[in-house]
């Protein structure tokens, strides 16, 4: 009897690999993660892995890593930093080492490379732009083996687990919730997401760049999530819509103090973006995986989740 396949993955400890750890196992793949500590964590109950100690900067725990992989996914990257260089040495140069371990210990294997629907509008923000240098130099380093790398962009993600999203739902049960521009955005539950990146990481691989979303791909106007949101939080649902000069000052301001924030001037400047919804020319096929879970079912399961956990009332 052939081995199940193996799934190398890095990532497995950020927000969408503690739902993709899971996916990947209920796939039947054996698991082998990166990771710079101690991966004891809720998530990963009853799941059998190997781990490698090390980081991305470390070519010896990569070779490691990737060393009779069926399947390479890189599911890491940096969502809060200060400044373009320190997106650019995690998301791009990340990126690179990771697919070049993969090119020259795994060269049979396929890849997955973990990048964001940011990625269509680099010059919106530093983590968009790392982004999509990070598209770029997978898919030069893979050259004639294209047909074995697959990129995929998910949307805004939210889920168990997540504290990105947590601030725009903490607001939604305020008296008073703030509307952020008046664009149309397309998200995903990370179990969707987690399940569509196993999916394509098995028999169903194909190679190429596509993009996830729920059952709605052309995306939410921005009030009605937040409508979404304020019904799972019990909030008032009364709106108030913020300028555009206020959003992107706050997104300054809150860059320039303290820690590096999720909420940036980039980050301001990506919400206020007209279009996020994805054609159906980006789309994953739906043959290769159909998302389950509504905006209105996924909200209430993250906020109910949120409160069990302690990180909101």
């Amino acid at each position: 009897m052939s081995p199940s396949p193996l799934a190398a993955i890095t990532g497995g400890t950020g927000f969408l690999g503690l739902h993709l750890v899971p996916a990947l196992a209920q796939a039947g793949f054996r698991l082998r993660l990166l990771a710079r500590r101690d991966l004891a964590h809720p998530a990963f109950k009853d799941i059998a892995f190997e781990s490698v100690r090390g980081a991305l900067e470390d070519e010896a725990a990569l070779d490691a890593l990737v060393r009779g992989a069926d399947v390479v996914i890189h599911a890491a990257g940096l969502t809060k930093a200060r400044g373009r260089a320190a997106f650019l040495r995690a998301n791009r140069d990340g990126t690179e080492a990771v697919a070049h371990a993969a090119r020259r210990g795994a060269p049979g294997a396929r890849f997955l490379l973990v990048s964001s629907l940011a990625a269509r509008a680099p010059r919106l923000s530093n983590y968009a732009f790392s982004k999509a240098e990070a598209e770029a130099r997978t898919l030069r380093i893979f050259g004639n083996a294209a047909a074995q790398c697959a990129i995929i962009r998910p949307p805004a993600i939210y889920g168990p687990w997540d504290r990105d999203i947590l601030p725009l739902i903490r607001a939604s049960a305020r008296a008073l919730t703030p509307v952020l521009g008046n664009g149309r955005a397309a998200v995903i539950h990370a179990r969707d997401a987690a399940g569509a990146i196993a999916a394509l990481a098995g028999d169903k691989f194909r190679p190429g760049c596509f993009t996830l979303a729920d059952d709605t791909p052309e995306g939410y106007e921005m009030r009605a999530l937040m409508a979404a949101a304020a019904q799972a939080t019990g909030g008032p649902g009364q709106f108030i819509h913020l300028p555009k000069a206020l959003v992107l000052s706050a997104g300054f301001l809150a860059g320039v103090v303290g820690r590096p924030p999720i909420f940036t001037l980039g980050k301001a400047r990506e919400l206020l973006y007209p279009d996020w919804s994805v054609s159906p020319e980006e789309l994953l096929p739906r043959e290769i995986y159909t998302p389950r879970i509504s905006l209105a079912a996924g909200f209430a399961e993250t906020v109910a989740w949120y409160r069990q956990a302690g990180w909101m009332k």
